[in-house]
């Protein structure tokens, strides 16, 4: 699972936290004097410089307590952040690979979703639990019993609910009741004098006697009290759920060493050391926008039911084709909340399930087996889950029929529409449900608009309160700064005066040429005629794996000594520039990570599709080490070099790859099978008629303050620059050549398709003349920035290749070929760095 940029920059901003926090605590520690004494959290969070202000807390026995919070919005992987949190604590802050997290959530459905992906070996959340702990993972249930030796040899995650760890009801709770199976990890009854020091060193365990009584006072051996003496890691997810007295008490009342919340909308008080937008998850692809809100007049449910069907089906006959076109597979669900579910409400006024059920499926002819019913009384989506989910190809299901049960801690990337069936008067449907369908499938946009955006249909809504509704659930989730993506369908003419986007038009002196501008893409022989290239079924499909080279990977050189007492800490990343994150040293102790061919074949699975060649690199490797003549190459060896050749083996891979589509994309230029070409059909690019505006949306001024007058659209948003982008949009406003300029948009203006994986969106489009450019152009620029930290690496330098072959092929084609709309203009792709594009666009304009 590949890390997004956001999620990197987090995980160092945790880090760096981590490490002014694990020095001051040993310097917080070395102080005897009680007046010299100060809080090392409170210390390391003011050296970091973060904006938020920390409020400091202590635990249950009085010790400073460090705690802060990840403001992660709806669909941000707040999950696998923790996981990678997790391994950062143990690593910076514990500096120990095992011991104890404790894993506290606020309902069924987030609990039983958490704990089946972490019990899971083959999910990504366990993979990476399990490469921090060296193989070495323990989860676990609140009803699980464990040992010290458990927690000793292990990293334990123990899974439990929020009201399981509410200290006002602790009485008739079992987590706090002598369970009697905890007697291990306390001194027995008849030891007075250790039950005593047991008692000083943690004088909040609960007893069963007074001081005065005979034995003394006597320890419990609850869960509860087992946890106040083992230091846990807690990860709060939902934090702000946590916030009553009762529940904070009963936290800090465990003696964590450390305290880490999750949360959308985090709770006032919270520290938050991490705080993701919106806008950012939106730029990575993690979520479905715009999202699309119809709001219907129809006095009869039914008609938005329909309406709300035929909107999933014609979603589905896209998802058919990507499908055919990549080998994707995308479900569409429709959600459909309703007023009543319980079996005694069935008649009167109200929406019933079972109503819409039969509805469904009587008259609109929908199979039995793809509807299901989600309520506190009936959960059809446990049998769902416990056969593969629903993100699972053979899974029937496409409606989910719920009134309150999916409101949070539902999550199912593959639900694209939301029917509302409420009352009208219902403030709380579209608040509460919005969040359930934005996450996009897989984290990655299909290309295909349809397949990345959202869908909702109200029932007779008032339409000033309805978009409130949804702005409030944007707020909810975390994306109150993604708002402005809300599109609006009212047949009842209830928006009138409503907040929604402005739009801004193209300047009229340019409207003719923009019009007439069409700029080309790589295209593919289809039949007789040309599509654009597809990466899945084009590029990546013709990559021979036979050609492929292990030799660097067989030329490593495995270490001949393992030190004992010294850590070695590497952790498989997702990044494919970085793959291995070393953390401090731990020792991978004999069978830590078994060696196997198939562990290794997993690790490698994101880079080679087909699993049985990936299968064959990895056995190919291991047999190669394991082969060795004349070497003293013993399996002990090979398996604490494990970690260490998965990096070697992934890092050529990669290169390997990139090598490969490179050929296969030159050898079908080569050979006339891949064209640079404007072929219609909306395949290619023209500039968008006008621009959706957030109404809070400030415009980007010359640098003098003075309007804009060289740009393509009259308003442009500032938030769309930074400060590159912004001195090259300055510097572009006062050359007399210049015509226009445009700034593109990445995931929704011009992209180039090469030899990997992901789009090129180059920064902007800018046209000019010969002379003082007034009516028309004769030159069009396609320009790409890089920071100075970016500008010879390796993505960077891959974009200039396919930039000079676009260039070249531009140059080679006559228009007739590229597009007559284009006659005689010329075409140029440039990719500037920081400290060089004024200098190149000075040379580009004096062409």
């Amino acid at each position: 699972m590949q890390l997004k940029e956001y999620q990197q920059r987090a995980l160092e901003t945790i880090r760096g936290y981590l490490e002014l926090l694990a020095d001051l605590k040993k310097k917080a520690e070395k102080i005897t004097d009680p007046d010299l004494a100060f809080d090392f959290a409170a210390k390391a969070w003011e050296k970091a410089g973060l904006a938020c202000r920390y409020l400091p807390r202590k635990n249950g026995l009085g010790q400073p307590l460090p705690i802060f919070c990840l403001k992660v919005p709806t669909g941000g992987g707040k999950t696998l952040l923790a996981v990678k949190t997790v391994d950062l604590v143990n690593t910076i802050y514990r500096k120990r690979q095992m011991g104890l997290v404790l894993w506290i959530v606020p309902t069924t459905q987030i609990y039983r979703q958490t704990i089946q992906h972490l019990k899971d070996r083959d999910h990504p959340y366990r993979q990476h639990l399990d490469l921090a702990s060296s193989g070495h993972t323990l989860i676990l249930d609140k009803t699980d019993h464990f040992a010290p030796q458990d927690v000793q040899e292990n990293l334990v995650v123990l899974m439990l609910m929020l009201p399981s760890a509410n200290r006002k009801t602790k009485e008739t709770l079992k987590v706090f009741k002598d369970s009697g199976g905890f007697q291990d990890f306390f001194p027995p009854e008849d030891d007075i004098k250790a039950q005593e020091a047991t008692l000083k060193r943690f004088p909040n365990l609960d007893t069963y006697e007074k001081q005065s009584g005979f034995w003394g006072r006597q320890i419990k051996t609850s869960l509860g009290n087992t946890l106040r003496t083992l230091a846990p890691v807690i990860i709060l997810d939902e934090g702000h759920k946590a916030y009553s007295e009762g529940a904070q008490d009963t936290l800090r009342g465990f003696n964590p060493c450390l305290i880490v919340e999750l949360s959308a909308t985090p709770a006032t008080g919270s520290n938050i050391l991490v705080d993701i937008t919106g806008r950012e998850l939106h730029h990575e692809e993690m979520i479905k926008l715009d999202l699309h809100v119809v709001n219907k007049a129809s006095p009869n449910w039914k008609d938005t039911l329909l309406v709300g069907m035929n909107k999933r089906n014609v979603l589905e006959e896209h998802a058919k084709e990507y499908d055919a076109n990549t080998g994707i597979n995308i479900r569409p669900i429709c959600l459909i909340q309703v007023e009543r579910t319980g079996k005694d409400q069935l008649g009167g006024r109200w929406i019933h399930s079972e109503q819409v059920r039969e509805h469904l499926t009587k008259i609109m002819g929908i199979p039995a087996d793809q509807v299901a019913v989600k309520t506190s009384e009936k959960d059809e989506l446990k049998e769902v889950d416990d056969v593969g989910g629903l993100l699972g190809r053979d899974c029937k299901v496409r409606y989910i029929i719920t009134k309150q049960a999916l409101q949070e801690g539902w999550d199912c990337s593959f639900a694209y529409v939301l029917v509302i069936l409420t009352n009208p008067s219902s403030q709380n449907a579209l608040t509460q449900l919005v969040g359930r369908i934005l996450r996009q499938p897989y984290a990655r946009k299909t290309q295909v608009r349809e397949l990345d955006e959202s869908y909702v249909f109200c029932f007779q809504q008032r339409g000033k309160e309805l978009l409130d509704n949804i702005k409030q659930g944007f707020e909810e989730e975390g994306l109150g700064d993604l708002r402005g993506h809300i599109a609006t369908d009212d047949e009842s003419g209830g928006l009138a005066g409503a907040s929604i986007d402005r739009h801004s038009a193209i300047r009229k002196r340019f409207k003719d040429a923009a019009s007439r501008t069409i700029l080309p893409v790589f295209v593919v022989k289809n039949g007789h005629g040309w599509r654009p290239v597809n990466y899945e079924m084009d590029i990546a499909a013709r990559i021979p794996w036979d050609d492929v080279t292990l030799k660097p990977v067989m030329q490593l050189t495995l270490s001949e000594y393992e030190e004992k007492d010294v850590e070695i800490g590497v952790s498989l990343t997702d990044d494919k520039h970085g793959l291995i994150q070393t953390k401090g040293f731990r020792n991978l102790k004999e069978g830590g990570i078994r060696v196997d061919p198939v562990f290794m074949t997993r690790q490698i699975g994101d880079i080679v599709p087909n699993p049985w060649q990936a299968h064959e690199f990895s056995k190919k490797v291991l047999g190669h080490f394991r082969k060795m003549e004349g070497k003293q190459v013993t399996e002990r060896l090979i398996a604490n070099n494990f970690v260490f050749l998965i990096e070697g083996l992934r890092k050529q891979l990669e290169a390997e790859k990139d090598r490969l589509a490179e050929r296969v994309f030159r050898s079908m230029m080569e050979k006339d099978e891949l064209r640079f070409l404007i072929i219609g059909n909306n395949f290619d690019y023209s500039f968008p008629k006008a621009l959706a505006v957030k109404p809070t949306a400030k415009t980007l001024t010359r640098k003098d303050g003075s309007q804009l007058e060289l740009s393509l659209f009259e308003f442009v948003p500032e938030e769309d620059f930074n400060e590159t982008e912004k001195a090259v949009a300055w510097y572009l406003e006062n050359q007399h050549r210049l015509f226009f300029w445009y700034r593109n948009r990445s995931r929704h203006d011009y992209s180039i398709q090469g030899w990997r994986e992901h789009r090129i969106y180059p920064d902007f489009i800018f046209t000019a003349g010969n002379k003082d450019a007034q009516t028309d152009y004769e030159r069009v620029y396609v320009v790409e920035t890089k920071g100075l930290h970016m500008k010879d690496n390796a993505k960077t330098n891959y974009i200039r290749k396919v930039f000079d072959i676009c260039t070249r092929q531009a140059k080679s084609r006559n228009w007739s070929e590229l597009g007559l709309e284009m006659k005689d203009k010329v075409l140029r792709f440039e990719v500037l760095a920081e400290d060089e594009w004024e200098a190149k666009l000075n040379e580009v304009l004096t062409e």
